[in-house]
């Protein structure tokens, strides 16, 4: 895989994994807060998109992954 597509697999997965946790309506709700994390990552994407720099990119690729294209 790309630092790109991994990127966008730990975003998808932090986005899913703290809305499972911060929906009071699901079964494994912790608390609200868990809800930060998705604007978190949501904010991080947007100033990926209009800075074209991306941290976790940056770590993907130190951790041996291939540049995307």
């Amino acid at each position: 895989m790309t630092s790109w597509q991994l990127v966008r697999l730990v975003a998808g997965s932090l986005i899913l994994l703290s809305l499972a946790l911060g929906i009071p309506g699901s079964p494994v709700f912790l608390s609200p807060w868990w809800l930060a994390v998705t604007a978190f990552v949501g904010a991080n994407l947007l100033q990926s998109a209009l800075t074209n720099w991306c941290l976790m990119e940056i770590i993907m690729r130190k951790l041996g992954a291939r540049r995307g294209a």
